[in-house]
């Protein structure tokens, strides 16, 4: 019997044979092509960011594109991360918590992405053991190879299918010589194996020194870091050099003469000024060209298609840095000395100031320290603010004095999650004359809980558990800011993830005294979106949801670009003007 009929005898795990290779229901090898991409050196060096231009690039082509991000800690998901540790929680439409890399590959390849493009070790593990308990080993001792390397081709396998990707982009995360990622690694070798030649291309990002005091780029870690990935049996068809300048042909000649990978496939991937402009370098350098001849992909392009696209793109990237008016946004949050934690705000207000043609400047702020005395000094030179989300009470009142002030003195104001529930406490207080008004995530026993958990989610136990997570439908009110935003739509749909909202029986209280709730959830009584007249504010708006992670470059997000504009017009006129539409 040959090997491919013995690994056909799918989840047969038995004494006749040590392949396991389940595969899921539709399967057909050969439909589905699979690009590997592994870092050696160093971590940080933009997997995501170069997997995700790399997909963009046979996208733009007419090619069916799927990513997924293999992480290496054992959590389930990424959601009880500390920023600091792990920069922000992405959140998938479905609810799925990750981490900030497939915010990337969303923003690039304008997806909706699910559960099914990203893993943990977590996930595996708990799977494996899973299906032990449930027999689905056939009574076989439980190993790493090949059960759990198994697990992970059927993982990639299910996302092909799912997705009928030409092309599924494997980003396994951390570095070659991690632990943690080294069945990650073995699967993805078996994988190539297995799915027999033109199928797998391998990719490997390393990382080329340049040391100030010697004035040289050094290759020599970089040929280590390949040592490690051949020495687990992978062989790099594709090598990206990261470097601050372009990488001489001095070093691609030696990781070339030392990985047996011919010139013309070791890469250069400097510095650029914006990630951007990375697919079109990678174009320029004729990456693409070697993956589809890799994988044998060159008659399935579409060339209308991709001059289509290109030119979409370069209207956007062309924008870039070319702005001749600049304004200012302040970001106050408690996380302000590690940007990760907010990458897609930073993204959203990017997107925004580019097609508003103008630069934003942002200006953090840690509201730690913030308060009445200080405020309107530590504001000084902003045109607007954003205040974001988080947890817990460190910076709250901070952002409340912020918010206050934005309000009062016609400040553009955008108020994300946390920055909605401080707005609805600071107009509580200083509006409705409610004294004591706050959250009982920071209060539990005050005297106004305007902001609380409401009944339902009560019930939910666990950590994370009782979170309301993923895309969400918002009914919106017309005639409103929100509504002009969104093209006057009845129902639009944002992400969401917290616990807290405005308690219902304060709701008429708010109402009563100016407050407009412009968008709420569909047969429940969840404010979701609330801004002030224009009367009373150009533009003062706040969300339940996350309208960062929705934001795209071709696509800006409404809620963003309105107040990019608002900001425009208080930078201009040194005050704000009623804001019509984006």
């Amino acid at each position: 019997m040959s090997n491919e009929e013995l690994m056909a005898k799918i989840g047969q795990s038995t004494e006749d044979t040590e392949f396991y290779t389940p595969m899921p229901p539709g399967y057909r090898k050969g439909r589905h092509k699979f690009v590997v991409v592994v870092g050696t050196v160093m971590s940080g060096l933009g997997k995501g960011i170069f997997s995700s231009s790399l997909a963009k690039l046979l996208q733009d082509k007419g090619l069916k594109v799927a990513p997924i991000k293999m992480e290496g800690y054992l959590n389930i998901d990424s959601g009880t991360l500390n920023p600091y540790r792990h920069g922000e929680v992405f959140v998938l439409d479905d609810g799925m918590e990750t981490d900030m890399d497939l915010g990337t590959y969303e923003r690039l390849l304008d997806q909706d992405l699910s559960a099914a493009n990203f893993t943990t070790n977590g996930q595996i593990l708990s799977g494996v053991l899973k299906k032990e308990r449930e027999g689905g080993y056939l009574g076989r001792d439980v190993q790493v190879i090949p059960h759990v390397t198994g697990e992970v081709k059927l993982k990639l396998r299910e996302l092909a299918v799912k997705t009928q990707a030409d092309v599924v982009f494997v980003e396994v995360g951390g570095t070659v010589g991690d632990y943690e990622n080294s069945f990650y690694l073995e699967a993805c070798r078996q994988l190539a194996y297995e799915e027999g030649e033109d199928a797998v291309c391998f990719v490997a990002l390393t990382y080329v020194l340049e040391p100030g005091t010697l004035g040289e780029q050094k290759s020599k870690a970089a040929q280590l870091g390949m040592k490690r990935l051949m020495e687990m049996g992978i062989m790099p068809d594709i090598i990206a050099c990261r470097a601050s300048n372009p990488v001489n042909d001095t070093v691609r000649q030696k990781i070339s003469m030392y990985t047996n990978v011919p010139m013309k496939r070791v890469f250069s991937m400097h510095d650029v000024e914006s990630i951007y402009l990375i697919p079109e370098s990678l174009r320029s350098a004729g990456m693409d060209r070697e993956v589809l001849t890799m994988l044998q992909l060159h008659d399935h392009v579409d060339q209308r298609a991709e001059d289509q696209a290109r030119l979409k793109w370069r209207w956007f990237v062309d924008r870039i840095g070319k702005a001749r008016r600049e304004i200012t946004i302040g970001v106050t949050g408690k996380y302000t000395s590690l940007r990760d934690a907010y990458a897609s705000i930073i993204k959203a207000v990017e997107h925004s100031g580019v097609h508003h043609g103008v630069e934003v400047k942002l200006k953090w702020l840690d509201t730690t320290n913030v308060d009445a005395s200080s405020v309107a000094r530590r504001l000084e030179g902003c045109h607007g603010i954003i205040v974001p989300g988080g947890f817990g009470v460190r910076g709250a009142e901070g952002k409340i004095e912020c918010i206050r002030y934005a309000r009062e003195n016609r400040l553009p104001y955008l108020g994300l999650c946390l920055g909605f529930q401080m707005a609805v406490i600071e107009y509580a207080r200083n509006v409705c004359g409610l004294n004591g008004a706050n959250s009982t995530e920071f209060d539990p026993r005050c005297a106004h809980p305007v902001i609380d958990i409401l009944p339902e989610q009560k019930k939910i136990e666990g950590l994370g558990g009782n979170m309301r997570l993923g895309g969400k439908d918002v009914i919106l009110k017309p005639n409103t800011v929100a509504w002009r935003l969104f093209d006057e739509s009845e129902s639009i749909r944002l992400r969401f993830r917290h616990r807290y909202e405005v308690d219902p029986k304060y709701i008429q209280t708010l109402e009563e005294h100016g407050l407009i709730f412009s968008g709420r959830a569909p047969n429940h009584p969840i404010m979701q979106i609330l801004e002030l007249p224009a009367e009373a504010h150009p533009f003062f708006m706040g969300t339940q949801a996350h309208p960062e992670l929705t934001s795209r470059p071709l696509r800006p997000q409404p809620m963003f670009m309105g107040l990019v504009k608002a900001a425009m017009e208080y930078a201009e006129h040194g005050r704000t003007v009623a804001v019509a539409g984006r």
